[in-house]
């Protein structure tokens, strides 16, 4: 009868024997190996299942460690083979122990944990007998898209290539990579890319491809319509208006000269842009004004820049500064803040989502972890970071069961209790710790209104099939655990989580309530685990119902009570430089943000908490931020929506004492559905710089509806591409009396508007240089102070105008009959060709009967040294070549450079304000810094300021685009300026 193994399968005994070496008997390897098996082992032998070789003499030793050092207790371990098979699994301090594994470099263990990356390792090949291995695992998340596809434009049968899309891999015989060619029309339209692993799924944002004809115009060559405000003295009759149509070409991608190569990403992108522009001459009072305008438009190059954000980062309870903190993006430390919180970030090109953590060197603040919105085309925003200070920390005994309160109010019960077992707590390398924990927990109440800038992140999640999601929350906590010295992290395991249902106030929500972590690289978060209801009777309390959860606290010290929610919609928002909204004044980089609230029944304006907090950044065309909603109750959920420009809060169109539809920029009777109010509405000494409304999602049969300003979540582009005629809510600049004119139009919202022109006023788009002169007037009034700037030594500009800047000279609040004013001017050096410079010729003109009484002594040093010199035979007047030198605050002249031209300015006039080289002020020091000191004399009651003389010829209001309307029509009477828009004098308005 033949050999059988305990299957019942047939063994074959091979080499069976004794071997006579001199003196010395020997047995030879006994190689067992199955009938039919086509294993052979270089060493030991074929186990029982033909899958691998077994070396019943060696024994493997392991050790299973976390990414913060801690004992990866529990980890299985397995052998790869045919099929996966469980060898083993690791004890409480990680460690594990296989006999048998031969080390012959072919066997491949697999280690997996919950929650954490598998990790892969080969047995080496060796010929010792005990082996030891050490695996370090990685917290597994989902996958997550780093870049996604560029937008291409293509023409038909040219072809483009594109990496990791989801077409059918049958029909397009792709892999990971993806080239279409000889493309049709058909072909056209929106790609992206998903990627899927052990961890979920994730996909990238859609590429836009644009398939033209052969011989179609890679770009629409008729200018779109863009209005330009003239200076005061500049009223056009034809239009009746004081704007000018100079025209504009959007900066969308075109097809342009494209190499034979293929590749992901083009050498060289190409926008539309202006092609061709032409001179005009503008009469106005007494003189001619040139400007140029857009006539073509066509496929160039696009306009390089450089993106980044700056801000400060402050306490939300009393606004200390977060001095010489760290600033992380992922892993890597890329910035600092400053002694008062600023801090200034560069982002990388290709970024889509920018994600920053601000940690707290001295501990003071919980680590805050920021998504921050970015203009896409270049320039600046400013945010302002709001941090929640650590709640002082409470020794716990590790022996005995701790309870800590999540959420305490003196009227309201807690949200949630935390309760840590006896012996829970241990060190990283996973000893158990015996003695006292220091604890600081801090917990982040949605109950309190004000700590909502504070949200951790964007509160948005990954789901299965890639896509991302909202999460409304009901409590953050950060958890600090260390010994009683504060010198050593401490971990925990068991540690329960009981939610309070009562505080869940939508019944839906109690079956969707799940517990999350934040992944600080991606700023998303994700799931911990899920809630049971068990009843209880705590702290002799009656007997409650609460949602029961577990976690272990390791790498991880952020999480997050939420739900999912899918009840979401988009709101249409649109700053604009001043009360008459016009959409030529559109201004881009304002911060929106909206705060999503949980009115109290039957209190509509009274919230309950908040859920929610969203902040986007406005574009050529406004913004659209997300907020929840819900089609059957319009008062299920509110939104509070608030707008800032460098720091400074823009104002909301008023609700009170009625309200005005027209202004408010929604129609009846939506508006009213949609209960806009002010946050003034009930109390005029209110801040006036949001408003609040019901967020009712548009019924699909309702046209009134159907317009705007609130888009279902689906509806997004036809959000993002509104009209200006479509309803949408506005926030305006309270803005001081100035203006600037270019004689190239450019926009400082948008720097894809720059233009490669010898008259360009920035003659570089990713450098700004910011120039001012300081002016100071003696006498009763204030007086308004003109800069006209033409090309001083430059062949090519030498006569004509680059632009002219108008500001008010603002009162010392100390000194009777003294003011002063900052006056930009055009900074000399290259022009855009950057083949020489120019040393631009600059006229200081105050308006009235005014007399130079001095120039500064060492500028006028300096401008005698720095030869030609500019002749100045007038004494109402200054005249001079501008310095090719930065200078300081000693010559009156102020100079900064930057990436974002508005900073570059904002910066420049703080100096100015200040009269120093270094400082910043937002008041006007009069007597310091002076560059000009000119006398002037009280004017008659005949005679008008420049910017009075424009208030009194009326405000226009433009309801049509400009291209559907034949003029621009002013309405009879005067501009009224209540008084809590004046500016408080002696202060400067925001610039940035």
């Amino acid at each position: 009868m033949p050999n059988l193994d305990e299957r019942g399968q047939r063994l074959v005994r091979q080499g069976l024997g004794r071997i006579q070496i001199g003196q010395k008997t020997f047995r030879p390897i006994v190689m067992l190996s199955l009938e039919g098996c086509n294993i052979t082992c270089p060493m030991g032998r074929v186990n029982a299942d033909c899958d691998a070789c077994m070396c019943e003499d060696v024994t493997l030793h392991g050790k299973v460690s976390l990414e913060d050092g801690s004992p990866g207790d529990n980890a299985r371990v397995y052998l790869q083979a045919n099929n996966l098979k469980l060898l083993t699994t690791a004890d409480n301090k990680g460690t594990f122990r296989i006999p048998g594994v031969c080390p012959d470099g072919k066997n491949t263990l697999k280690i997996k944990k919950a929650k954490y990356t598998t990790a892969a390792i080969t047995v080496p090949e060796t010929n010792r007998k005990n082996l030891a291995l050490q695996v370090q695992l990685k917290r597994s998340g989902k996958p997550y898209v780093f870049k996604s596809p560029d937008d291409k434009a293509r023409r038909v049968g040219q072809s483009v290539y594109h990496n990791g899309s989801l077409l059918d891999p049958s029909i397009y015989r792709y892999k990971n990579n993806l080239i279409l060619k000889n493309l049709n029309r058909g072909q056209a339209g929106e790609y992206f890319c998903k990627a899927v692993s052990d961890g979920g799924s994730a996909k990238s944002q859609p590429a836009m491809l644009s398939v033209i004809g052969k011989q179609e115009a890679a770009c629409s060559s008729q200018p779109q319509s863009h209005l330009i405000r003239l200076p005061h003295d500049c009223f056009q009759k034809a239009t009746d208006s004081f704007y000018y149509d100079v025209g504009k070409c959007p900066a969308k991608t075109c097809v342009g000269k494209l190499d034979k190569g293929l590749r992901c990403k083009d050498n060289i992108s190409y926008c539309c842009g202006v092609s061709k522009m032409e001179m005009r001459e503008i009469l106005c009072d007494g003189y001619t004004l040139p400007t140029k305008v857009a006539v073509e438009c066509g496929c160039k190059k696009c306009t390089e820049t450089k993106i980044t954000v700056r801000g400060r980062a402050t306490a939300v309870d009393n606004g200390e500064p977060l001095r010489f903190g760290h600033i992380y993006m992922g892993n890597k430390r890329v910035s600092m803040t400053g002694y008062k919180g600023t801090f200034s970030v560069h982002v990388p090109p290709d970024t889509e989502r920018l994600v920053l953590t601000f940690v707290d060197r001295l501990q003071k603040f919980v680590n805050t972890t920021k998504v921050l919105p970015f203009k896409e085309n270049g320039g600046a925003v400013f945010h302002d970071i709001k941090l929640l200070r650590k709640k002082a920390p409470v020794m716990l005994e590790s022996t005995e069961t701790s309870v800590i309160p999540l959420g305490e109010k003196e009227d309201d019960d807690p949200i949630a209790e935390l309760e840590i077992p006896p012996d829970s707590f241990y060190r990283k390398n996973g000893e158990p710790y015996r003695g006292k924990v220091k604890a600081s927990v801090t917990f982040l109440d949605p109950r309190e209104l004000s700590t909502a800038p504070v949200t951790q992140s964007d509160l948005n999640f990954v789901d299965d099939e890639g896509d991302v999601f909202p999460l409304r929350t009901y409590g953050m906590f950060s958890l600090d655990f260390t010994d009683e010295q504060g010198t050593e992290t401490l971990n925990a395991e068991d540690v329960k989580v009981h939610l309070d249902t009562a505080q869940v106030r939508m019944p839906e929500h109690l079956q969707e309530m799940k517990l999350w972590s934040l992944n600080p690289e991606t700023g998303l978060w994700e799931e911990e685990g899920d809630f049971n209801l068990e009843k209880s009777r705590r702290r002799r309390r009656e007997e409650r119902t609460f949602l029961v959860g577990n976690m272990e606290i390791k790498e991880r010290r952020l999480f997050n009570l939420d739900v999912p929610e899918s009840r979401r919609c988009y709101v249409k928002v649109r700053a604009y430089r001043s009360e008459r909204f016009l959409p030529s004044e559109q201004i881009q980089g304002v911060v929106i943000s909206v705060i999503n609230t949980e009115p109290e029944p039957g209190f509509s304006s009274n919230p309950r908490a908040w859920g929610r907090f969203d902040s986007v950044v406005t574009g050529p065309n406004g913004a659209c931020v997300p907020a929840f909603c819900d089609e059957q109750n319009p008062e299920a959920y509110a939104a509070y929506i608030l707008a800032s420009l460098g720091g400074e809060e823009l104002e909301a169109v008023p609700s009170a004492p009625k309200l005005n539809p027209n202004a408010i920029g929604v129609p009846q009777p939506y508006l009213n559905k949609l209960n806009y109010r002010r946050t003034d509405h009930e109390d005029p000494n209110t801040k006036k710089t949001a408003f609040r409304i019901n967020m009712a999602k548009p019924s699909p049969n309702s046209a009134d509806e159907n317009n705007g300003p609130i888009y279902a979540y689906e509806n997004l582009k036809e959000c993002e591409e509104a009209p200006y005629s479509a309803a949408h809510f506005r926030f305006y600049r309270i803005e001081g009396d100035r203006y600037d004119y270019n004689t190239v139009p450019f926009s400082e919202d948008d720097l894809m508007s720059w233009t490669d022109d010898y008259l360009a006023w920035w003659p570089k788009p990713m450098e700004f240089r910011a120039c001012y002169i300081k002016v100071k007037i003696n006498g009763p009034q204030e007086v308004n102070i003109r800069s006209r700037n033409m090309g001083g030594t430059h062949p090519r500009t030498i006569g004509k105008l680059y632009g002219i800047r108008d500001v008010r000279s603002i009162r010392d609040p100390e000194q009777q009959d003294v003011s002063a004013a900052c006056l930009e001017f055009k900074c000399s050096g290259m022009l855009f060709d950057q083949d020489r410079v120019d040393r631009t010729l600059v006229k200081v003109i105050p308006q009235g009967s005014c007399r130079r009484e001095s120039v500064n002594s060492m500028l006028h040093e300096y401008l005698v040294n720095h030869l030609p010199m500019a002749t100045n035979n007038d004494s109402s007047e200054y005249t001079m070549l501008a310095p090719l030198d930065p200078l300081g605050h000693n010559y009156g002249i102020y100079t900064v450079t930057d990436q974002d031209p508005r900073i570059a300015k904002e910066i420049a006039l703080g100096r100015c304000f200040d009269g120093t080289s270094d400082g910043t002020s937002r008041i006007m020091k009069s007597d310091i810094g002076v560059a000009l000191t000119f006398t002037c004399s009280e004017r008659s009651a005949a005679e008008q300021s420049l910017f009075e003389s424009q208030r009194n010829l009326g405000q226009q209001s433009i309801q049509v685009p400009p291209r559907e309307s034949p003029a621009y029509q002013r309405p009879v009477g005067s501009r009224q300026i209540t008084q809590s828009r004046i500016q408080m004098r002696g202060q400067r308005p925001s610039s940035y």
